[in-house]
């Protein structure tokens, strides 16, 4: 086909199918609009068949592991447990099917058209699609962007996907390292090394900061758990170059004279937008400094009816960002007036046990100039957490001292990651202490630590101490 001689009429194209894609296109459909989805490799995109979903199966079953090893305590006797790698694999890709499925199934419900394919711009209004040998173009009255990004490694190291890995190839390991090296001190570092290190792996992490991301409280914490883990942690240095050798991989420090020797090493990499050959360039859609698509709060680009979404813009790579994104763009081209604001965006990240942020950090709070106050409540105090023998970590709350709003919430521990919505909602109500003292909370639960850890502001925390005047003002 020559180009510009025919092209196919649409209201919506969506360029890329994970879960910002899909999301805009399902909510775009609701909203009435004509769309198609087009998507190069699998539906589901980096999130579903490489990334999230992935990396949870391995920290699910790391969970499910340990949790069975300690059976015996509740009376629940095995001979032994074992792990196989293999078998997680297995499992893995049923569930991505499953879900993959699920998507289809669900776009087919909308109406949402399915198209295999890479596609470039050609114009303002048109995209051409290459599909093997067919080749199509189309033109549209919206377009949004949600091509996602893809791991670059730090300079000096090259993953080879069999020994020296990033965060697309660890999750598709068939063989347990037995000294993994992990380099990185963001939530996917973590997350890898506490799963590996519950398989049995001798985990060593290497990081360029001294400290993690998160509130200082829970890097305490999380330092000390960390030892007790037996994962051993090397601050405030850098990787050099990395290689292999046999079934060795070989790491070299900067500022250190002995090397690193494991069986595999994983990097977690630094995201690189998915913008080249889309055609961006050629029609002037603006960037970044970092190669970052620029968008509004409504995704929209510097091309009026063009939107761009997900890892292609800054922030963080998250996937939650990605959906909201899409929801927003979908609305705004609908005529809806929508915003993503990501003042309130939650991190977390599945350790053992789990970590759940959202709002400013204690430091962060002062740095803006708050006078805060703070209540922190063990769960080592906190009934639920004793049944379900997992007493390690805290909830933090962090509030205002002038008009008891709150602001940031912070855990780690059982079930942080689901009540951490509790903060997010709080968040956004711009809730006062007064909020989240009044409520009910059910018993037995791991959510009565958040009532006492706003309840410890004022001293009135039932399973904890009291602390004299003296002491707070210590604090």
């Amino acid at each position: 086909m020559v180009v510009g001689e025919l092209a196919h009429e649409r209201d919506l194209i969506i360029i890329g199918g994970g879960p910002g894609g899909y999301h805009a296109a399902i909510r775009a459909a609701q909203l009435g609009q004509s769309v198609t989805l087009i998507e190069k490799e699998q539906l589901g995109g980096v999130c579903l068949n490489k990334g999230c979903i992935p990396s949870k199966v391995l920290t699910n079953s790391a969970e499910t592991f340990i949790s069975m090893k300690k059976t015996e305590e509740i009376g629940i006797e095995s001979d032994s447990v074992q792990f196989n790698l293999r078998k997680l694999q297995a499992y893995k890709m049923r569930t991505i099917n499953q879900l993959r499925e699920g998507i289809k199934a669900l776009c087919a419900a909308n109406k949402v058209e399915l198209l295999a394919g890479s596609a470039f711009f050609l114009s303002e209004d048109k995209i051409g699609v290459e599909n093997g040998e067919q080749y199509d173009v189309f033109r549209f009255k919206h377009a949004i962007i949600a091509t996602g990004s893809s791991p670059n490694a730090p300079a000096g190291i090259k993953p080879d996907h069999h020994r020296i890995l990033d965060s697309w190839s660890i999750t598709s390991l068939e063989i347990l390292p037995e000294k993994l090296l992990v380099y990185g001190n963001d939530y996917i570092a973590l997350e890898m090394a506490f799963a590996f290190n519950a398989y049995g792996s001798e985990v060593t992490m290497v990081m360029d900061q001294n400290d993690f991301s998160f509130d200082l409280s829970i890097n305490r914490e999380l330092k000390r758990i960390l030892k007790k883990n037996q994962i051993k942690v090397i601050k405030s240095t850098n990787i050099s170059s990395a290689y292999t050798d046999g079934e060795a991989v070989i790491v070299s420090l900067e500022n250190k004279e002995d090397s690193l020797i494991g069986t595999h090493l994983f990097v977690s990499s630094i995201p690189t937008p998915n913008t080249a050959n889309i055609g961006i360039e050629r029609i002037g859609i603006e960037k970044t400094e970092s190669g970052f698509i620029k968008v509004n709060e409504q995704c929209q680009t510097s091309k009026p009816n063009i939107f761009a979404i997900g890892d292609v813009t800054e922030g963080p790579p998250l996937a939650v960002k990605a959906i909201k994104q899409g929801k927003t763009a979908a609305e705004a081209i609908a005529g809806i007036f929508s915003e993503a604001d990501f003042r309130f965006l939650p991190i977390v990240a599945h350790t053992r046990p789990p970590i759940a942020s959202a709002g400013l950090s204690e430091q962060e709070a002062i740095d803006q100039g708050y006078e805060i106050s703070m209540g922190q409540f063990p769960l080592s105090s906190n009934g639920y957490a004793a049944i379900l023998g997992k007493k390690e970590g805290f909830i933090k709350v962090i509030f205002d001292k002038e008009n008891h709003a709150l602001l940031g919430m912070h855990m780690i521990g059982s079930g942080a990651i689901e009540l951490i919505s509790s903060g997010v909602l709080s968040l956004e109500m711009v809730a006062r202490d007064e909020d989240l003292l009044f409520p009910l909370y059910p018993h037995p639960s791991i959510n009565e630590g958040l009532l006492e850890a706003a309840e410890a502001l004022k001293n009135q925390a039932i399973h904890l101490p009291l602390v004299t005047k003296k002491e707070r003002l210590k604090v």
